[in-house]
């Protein structure tokens, strides 16, 4: 799913996606969209709207993260989603949900971008529609297997761990790359991006060992997301200190709603949400966006956004007699945050019917049972009994390997 919808969105991304989030105005939330983003010679060897590297850079950096975002809706829907629904709702949902928020909050032409709505690398066009959009699509979805629901250990720890590092790591370039410069704002979000983390993981970890009596490596793992997603939308914006203050919040709201609030609340329980894409993306999203609105710097958000005195953290504008600035400032965060919830909780509704429409949202209770085998034709692991060798087992029977590779006969018959 995830290798789908990243070769899917570029291939749409380049195509119509990139210019309906970054383009020409066609209406106040969406771009017009255009095949600029094929023109090698032109469009894309001039420079970008920022003006600091081409268009060609600008697309690929921008393709990465509407990808990503779909990776992440992928994660609420795990063990149960048609492949085929899958193929159909990654174009149509990157088009008429990601598009609209992307253009909406990141184009100069957006009407929440006039509006003077920060977010800084995509707290709330990443992460917050991620977590929406994933929610709503497991609630059409339907679960899992009552069985997977109840047993669904990791799979490999230390893999996790593998990709957990990768991932903070490329989460530099992610809040790093946002200022699109190599500049004094691009090393403060880095900076920022990494003590915010750090303080989350360790949140996570001393929550987990006061109240469940160890540490989990798989909570680390969440308290470092959370971490990330949170500062995201302020990475550049705000001091270190508060950046630590964001990761003391985003180590223990996101816990309380996954631990604690999610299962004394009957529909979280209702829905069958993988992989806890709403806490660690939506919930950490959302706060993050309201946390910038509070300690945004006004020193460095002139870096960001230029000489424009609207923008300023609410604290801050108490302290310099400008409270007015300051709400002003949170009604604008809280308008970006219920615009990116609504539209996905809609389009993301509307979609999930109407591939439903088309093709099976989820799987049969026989491909359910089976897994990837009824699914793909193939296993992730070839396992067999206790005391079989590999030639006694399925896995290594003539039958089953010209099953699983019509061409081996062929060559046999060559060779």
């Amino acid at each position: 799913m995830a290798l789908y919808a990243f070769a899917a969105t570029m291939v749409c991304w380049c195509l119509w996606g990139f210019r309906m989030s970054f383009g020409d105005r066609l209406l106040p939330f969406v771009g017009r969209p255009d095949f600029s983003g094929l023109d090698a010679a032109g469009f894309l060897s001039a420079q970008g709207f920022a003006g600091a590297y081409p268009a060609a850079t600008l697309l690929f950096f921008q393709f990465v993260f509407a990808a990503i975002t779909l990776i992440l809706v992928a994660g609420s829907l795990l063990g149960r989603m048609n492949f085929k629904a899958w193929m159909l709702f990654v174009p149509l949902w990157l088009t008429f949900s990601y598009t609209v928020g992307a253009f909406s909050v990141w184009s100069p032409n957006g009407f929440l971008f006039k509006a003077g709505v920060m977010d800084f690398a995509g707290g709330f066009v990443i992460h917050l529609s991620s977590g929406v959009a994933g929610f709503t699509a497991a609630f059409w979805v339907g679960p899992r297997t009552a069985k997977d629901r109840e047993a669904f250990p990791p799979n490999n720890i230390l893999l996790t761990l593998a990709g957990a590092g990768l991932l903070w790591m490329g989460w530099t370039g992610f809040n790093g790359g946002a200022p699109y410069a190599a500049n004094i704002d691009a090393s403060v979000a880095v900076v920022n991006t990494h003590l915010c983390t750090a303080t989350s993981l360790l949140v996570w970890l001393i929550l987990d060992s006061f109240v469940f009596g160890r540490p989990s490596a798989v909570g680390a793992v969440n308290g470092m997301i959370t971490g990330l997603v949170c500062i995201t939308p302020a990475a550049g914006l705000v001091q270190g200190w508060a950046a630590m203050l964001m990761g003391l919040l985003s180590g223990s709201v996101p816990w309380f709603t996954m631990m604690v609030l999610h299962k004394r609340c009957r529909f979280l329980k209702h829905v069958d949400d993988t992989l806890a894409i709403l806490h660690t993306h939506g919930v950490a999203g959302s706060l993050g966006g309201i946390l910038t609105g509070v300690l945004a710097e006004p020193r460095l958000c002139r870096l960001f956004f230029g000489d424009d005195p609207r923008y300023v953290g609410l604290a801050y504008a108490i302290r310099g007699g400008r409270a007015h600035a300051g709400l002003r400032q949170m009604a604008v965060q809280l308008a970006g945050i219920a615009f990116i919830l609504v539209l996905n909780v809609v389009v993301t509704s509307v979609v999930c019917l109407l591939v439903g429409v088309l093709v099976p949202l989820r799987l049969s209770q026989e491909q359910l049972e089976a897994g990837d085998d009824a699914i793909h034709g193939e296993d992730a692991y070839a396992v067999w009994g206790d005391g079989e060798t590999y030639e006694q087992s399925v896995h290594g029977s003539r039958r089953y390997q010209m099953t699983a590779n019509p061409m081996s006969s062929k060559v046999d018959d060559i060779i």
